[in-house]
């Protein structure tokens, strides 16, 4: 690439704001309890199957609350994506995962159970009765019959056996559950019936989740696409299996990124342009260009050395908190395997005057080292050290 205009530095992260979302979320789940308590009554819990009712109210709103949770920390907020990043996000959605199907399935169960004995009828009489007068029950079981597929299709052993992609197609289902079981809640939920009110803060707090997802999911990577234009100008083969890829944009001086972050690149072309994938930038952009560094490790990586200059590109970030704003220190040790030397050659780039850092460069050899003369004359330009380990397994 040759030198630019200064582009737009990545902002630090936003504790406030973050702070704000986190107390906003915890208020939300304890209206949620609340309110579930609140449609209880004396008769109600006093009555044959009381306890089964009680306990179907309960779990069943939590429940929906806590899925709108999981949706929102996979949703790429940006403040909550800039102080704690995507992969802990997503380790926290895959341990709030199981809550919900659980107390959805109980909620099904228990009020079920809870009725039948409250009407004095069996429990398929009463379930044909739900499924028939009630509105949108329907719905909520599909809604609970894809969330249970999708949780069987998420355990590990069940994800070994299919792509990536195809298990992220399939959960794309959870928004369509989402969608199904919303009717059911507003019409019979307890909570909300003869209660307009909490009905419309509902209604609310469900739509301004979607519109989260939208947003930040679909329109501003959309907009920033458009905006940027981004195309293929060049494909430099830096090793058998790595390449580099050259682009070339419009404005990407505006583009806030910082070094150590990383895209979603997707390539508009045939075979490409289904799925994005994470790939960091292996420099800070130099308006109009920037470039990423990949590796061929799987079918797709493996083909970007056949895209043509031209290829439009669509992305969505950037993302990631590995970047000058966690430094609490001014020395800094950064370690890179493989083609994991990408990031930290562009947040050497952007690492503050005064930081002094060591960087450890692991290969099988030193001729497999990626951009090794790079990441040395930026180490030694900030009076760093490059040190090598050699005849290790890289990545």
């Amino acid at each position: 690439m040759q030198p630019g205009p200064a582009h737009r530095a990545g902002s630090a992260p936003n504790h406030l704001a973050a702070d704000a979302i986190v107390a906003v979320t915890g208020v939300g789940l304890g209206a949620s309890v609340a309110s579930a308590i609140g449609s209880l009554d004396a008769h109600v819990m006093h009555a044959p199957g009381g306890f089964e009712v009680a306990v179907g109210r309960f779990t069943g709103l939590t429940g929906a609350y806590l899925l709108l949770v999981m949706v929102v920390l996979v949703a790429r907020l940006p403040p909550l994506e800039r102080l704690i990043g995507h992969p802990r996000l997503t380790r926290w959605h895959r341990r709030l995962s199981p809550w919900p199907l659980v107390l959805l399935t109980v909620h099904a169960a228990a009020s079920m159970i809870g009725y039948a004995k409250l009407q004095r009828t069996g429990l398929w009489h009463e379930f044909g009765v739900a499924l028939s007068h009630y509105e949108g029950m329907l719905g909520a079981i599909a809604a609970l019959a894809l969330l249970v597929a999708v949780a069987a299709l998420s355990i590990r052993a069940a994800r070994r056996r299919m792509s990536h992609e195809t298990w992220w197609q399939l959960h794309l289902l959870t928004y369509l559950a989402l969608a199904l079981s919303f009717s059911h809640q507003i019409a019979t939920g307890a909570s909300f019936v003869h209660h307009p009110l909490a009905r419309l803060v509902w209604t609310l707090l469900w739509l301004s989740t979607a519109g989260v997802v939208l947003i930040c999911r679909v329109a501003l990577p959309a907009w920033r696409t458009a905006y940027h234009s981004i195309r293929v100008v060049k494909v430099v083969r830096e090793s058998d299996d790595v390449v580099s890829l050259v682009v070339k944009g419009r404005r990407l001086e505006r583009l806030a990124v910082s070094g150590g972050q990383y895209f979603h690149w997707r390539f508009l072309t045939r075979g490409f342009w289904v799925h994005a994938h994470p790939y960091s930038l292996s420099a800070l952009p130099r308006p109009p260009y920037m470039r990423v560094t990949i590796k061929g490790l799987g079918a797709h990586s493996s083909a970007v050395a056949r895209l043509k200059v031209g290829t439009r590109i669509a992305i969505e970030g950037p993302y990631g908190t590995f970047t000058k704003h966690a430094l609490t220190e001014r020395r800094v040790a950064l370690i890179a395997a493989g083609v994991g030397v990408t990031p930290v050659r562009a947040l050497l780039e952007d690492l503050p005057a005064v930081a002094e850092p060591v960087v450890l460069l692991r290969a099988s050899s030193e001729e497999e080292v990626l951009l090794g003369n790079e990441v040395t004359e930026l180490a030694t330009a900030r009076g760093g050290r490059v040190l090598g380990a050699f005849g290790c397994a890289t990545a």
